[in-house]
């Protein structure tokens, strides 16, 4: 007989990740894999451990319906939906109400598709896997897992924006995002640092959207993502933190639609619009053009200037982690940004740093780390103890 299963989905606008793990013990991952490429060509690829067990790409441009059937399909042949008993869900925005691992019931996705306008390049794509899933493994519990809830015991003043009260009464604050991945840093650092979980840390979630997170003893405190997930440095081709003045500008001296201003915004800015080249990190490092050096320079330096800020609101700094697909891979931009840092009494070990060791400082006052995350297994853990709660006979929300 097949021990219980959990499947952790992560359905974004360009690709998707999942994962299958033992409903058991310390949840052991059995499974994972993701689907690339679904702007163009998209492949399959999964292992168990190490071994590959599929690689699997086909032609065209798949709508994430047609990703996530050919995925599910996969799943079924493989004979990793036998003994399935929850789904869990990366949702990126819970808002105020929601901070724990949630059943996603039909009157809660109602709630969760009026924040769609809050992440429009995440959330449409998150319940759309919810759905599909909900269809495709109807005997299984479906479970939401919020990026926002770490950041949910912030205090206020790190929350609040400058606007009148009823705005604020209304929901507009400052969320912040990257939690499951946060959540994931603070929990290797309390393994790795002890209970403490390396003090006054700020934490870098360097991937195609990019966010800092200062956590005092594992707990989020501040964060530079706030009511959306535009705020904060430059990221792929976001724009990151800017004058609303610009916005106005846009809307009013130029004519443009809040459209075509959210879409400017959101998909034809960031290190895509400084550099007139690329949004990717990889060619962006390997070009000589001048616009594609200097969008690297905004970059390390707006990062930079955001750590000052978080060490500010930490009152110092003793631990400083790099994590995601740039933080954990490109050795050159840590390099850059730890050196930058140096006031801080932080001081790069550059053999540590290209040679993929965990500390890529020296030894002082401050340690300079390179941890992965596993958004998936934090997934995992919330869907795990939903069910346990169940079986306790807490229903929950």
């Amino acid at each position: 007989m097949t021990a219980p299963r959990l499947l952790t989905l992560n359905a974004g606008s360009s690709s998707l990740k999942f994962a299958v793990y033992d409903a058991t013990g310390d949840l052991p991952l059995r499974l994972s894999g993701q689907v690339s490429g679904l702007h163009g060509n998209p492949r399959l690829q999964a292992r168990v451990g190490l071994e590959v067990v599929a690689d699997e790409a086909w032609t065209g441009t798949d709508a994430l319906d047609a990703v996530l059937q050919r995925t599910f399909g996969w799943l079924d042949r493989a004979g990793w939906r036998e003994g399935l008993v929850g789904v869990g869900h990366r949702i990126v925005h819970g808002g105020l109400d929601f901070r724990e691992p949630t059943a996603l019931s039909a009157a809660v996705m109602g709630r969760l598709e009026a924040l769609a306008p809050l992440a429009p390049l995440h959330q449409p794509f998150n319940l759309r896997g919810v759905a599909l899933a909900t269809g495709h493994f109807p005997d299984a519990l479906q479970v939401g897992v919020f990026d926002t809830a770490f950041h949910a015991g912030q205090p206020a003043v790190a929350r609040l924006y400058a606007l009148p009260r009823d705005l604020i009464d209304e929901g507009v604050l400052a969320y912040g995002f990257h939690g499951l991945s946060y959540d994931y840093i603070a929990g290797a650092l309390r393994k790795q640092e002890g209970p403490e979980a390396g003090g006054r840390a700020i934490v870098l979630h360097l991937g195609s959207g990019v966010s800092l997170c200062a956590l005092a003893r594992g707990q989020s405190v501040a964060t530079t993502m706030g009511f959306s997930a535009l705020e904060g440095p430059p990221m792929s081709t976001r724009s990151g933190s800017l004058d609303p003045g610009v916005v106005l500008h846009l809307l009013h001296a130029k004519g443009m639609s809040v459209e075509a201003v959210t879409d400017l915004l959101y998909h034809r800015s960031g290190l895509l619009g400084l550099s007139g080249l690329s949004g990717d990190m990889l060619t962006l490092l390997a070009s000589d053009l001048p616009h594609a050096r200097q969008a690297l320079e905004v970059y390390v330096y707006r990062i930079a200037r955001e750590i000052g800020s978080l060490s500010a609101a930490l009152g110092g700094l003793d631990t400083l982690v790099f994590t995601a697909g740039v933080g954990e891979n490109a050795d050159l931009i840590r390099a850059r940004i730890v050196e930058q840092c140096a006031w801080l009494g932080v001081h790069l070990d550059a053999q540590a740093n290209t040679g993929g060791a965990r500390q890529i400082s020296l030894p002082g006052r401050v340690k300079a780390l390179v941890i992965p995350t596993d958004e998936q297994a934090v997934i995992a853990r919330g869907v795990a103890a939903l069910l346990a709660d169940r079986a306790d006979g807490q229903t929950g929300p």
